[in-house]
């Protein structure tokens, strides 16, 4: 499968300036599950900057009908 770094990259929304993974979804989605939180495309933009990825802080987000 051809990775589409580039495509990806227009619709990532992680605001981590150094994440090696940027716009490689594979290896993002592997990473943040590997330590249980989800990668940033799952949070809305303002919960995404405060880099709690953990699955607490989504369902809390899901519960207050943000996501």
């Amino acid at each position: 499968m051809e990775c589409r770094k580039e495509q990806n990259l227009k619709v990532c929304n992680c605001s981590y300036g150094g994440c090696p993974r940027q716009g490689m979804c594979c290896e993002c989605l592997q990473y943040h599950l590997k330590s249980r939180q989800l990668p940033a495309c799952c949070f809305p933009q303002d919960a995404e900057k405060t880099y709690d990825r953990s699955f607490d802080h989504f369902a809390r987000l899901v519960a207050a009908k943000r996501v």
